[in-house]
């Protein structure tokens, strides 16, 4: 075969690779568009940026302009041991850092070869390749994409050249997800104090009490109101009044876990759903929410208010108290307005439960 022959062929299967790596690009693009939901968006991008890297594993963090961290949203092909870590703070000055802040695409053939490779868990991970991606668009980080293999690489020149085309689809569906999700956030979300809003709780509500139903489960409902709240607002303001409302709302997430619901009810009125949680437990999250709000009023407003600002509380549980959302509600309303009348900065429960 002659020479020119020999250069005909390298040029058509040089051509063929690249048709191959742009059809597998295609389906990276693809992934991209598939969905707005983030973390359903984070696997289908993962997935498919294994399959174009030919890389056996990998994990996608996302980072937190605020806090400076990056939390693990997806992964493949990895240890539970090292995916265990979760979150963890990117050190100022340090390589992830550089990367993220230059938007710089790493490529490392060998760990074992690369002096400033030093990360213990990837180590004991057996990783001895990888490709970090920054995933960013207009100078906004949104988070990291690592590709890793367990053994040594030499990675394809034309392959490797498109990576950051991969890059900028993966970082500009992640944020079209991310606008989305603040979006519905934002519809569900009362702005004042961080809450959900009321047409949120008339969703919700029915949804967790037949969910207690169905699994013969306890679910207790508070309903909270702001003592003397006129009297503030008469005295302090309105400016002063939202700042209560707000503290308010702080307080009361600070005290509740993950699976637990805390609305905006209207005014001065706040809604706590507390699944799985009988009407004792649920006065002690009352009791603990009761005085994080003195806490907190006193440090936050002491400079600007005579007086803590305090709360009462109505508690009335599923099956115990109601069997259904509108008597539960009213129940724990009524609860609410009798501890109101005898006295502000309490809790009060139903004779039953509190027998």
């Amino acid at each position: 075969m002659s020479l020119t022959a020999d250069c005909d062929n390298c040029k058509a299967n040089e051509l063929k690779g690249q048709v191959r790596a742009l059809n597998d690009l295609i389906g990276v693009a693809h992934a991209s568009v598939s969905t707005i939901d983030l973390d359903a968006l984070l696997g289908a991008i993962l997935e498919s940026a294994m399959n174009f890297t030919e890389m056996p594993a990998g994990s996608f963090a996302l980072y937190d302009n605020r806090s400076g961290e990056l939390t693990l949203r997806a992964h493949a092909g990895l240890s539970s041991a090292f995916v265990a870590r979760d979150a963890w703070t990117v050190t100022p000055g340090g390589l992830t850092d550089q990367l993220l802040r230059r938007g710089e695409i790493l490529f490392v053939e060998d760990t074992e070869q690369a002096d400033f490779f030093n990360n213990p868990l990837a180590v004991a991970e057996g990783i001895r390749s990888l490709i970090c991606i920054p995933l960013v668009t207009k100078g906004h980080i949104h988070g990291i994409l690592y590709l890793d293999d367990f053994r040594p690489r030499t990675f394809e020149q034309n392959r490797m050249s498109l990576i950051s085309v991969l890059a900028s689809f993966a970082a500009m569906a992640i944020e079209n997800a991310k606008l989305h999700q603040e979006a519905r956030q934002m519809a569900v979300t009362d702005a004042l104090t961080g809450l959900h809003n009321r047409r949120y709780l008339e969703k919700v509500l029915p949804q967790e009490l037949e969910r207690a139903r169905r699994y013969g489960l306890s679910l207790s409902l508070l309903l909270i109101d702001a003592d003397n709240f006129k009297k503030f607002n008469d005295t302090y303001g309105h400016l002063m009044g939202d700042r209560i409302l707000g503290t308010i709302g702080r307080a009361v997430r600070k005290v509740l876990r993950s699976v637990d619901f805390a609305f905006r009810y209207g005014g001065e009125e706040f809604v706590v759903i507390l699944p799985e949680t009988s009407a004792e437990s649920a006065s002690m999250v009352a009791e603990r929410i009761r005085q994080r709000v003195i806490d907190d009023s006193k440090v936050v407003l002491c400079n600007d208010v005579a007086e803590p600002v305090t709360v009462s509380i109505g508690v009335a549980c599923f099956p115990r108290d109601a069997q259904d959302s509108e008597s539960l509600v009213a129940l724990a309303d009524s609860l609410l307005y009798q501890a109101k009348g005898t006295g502000k900065n309490r809790i009060l429960l139903s004779k039953e439960a509190s027998s």
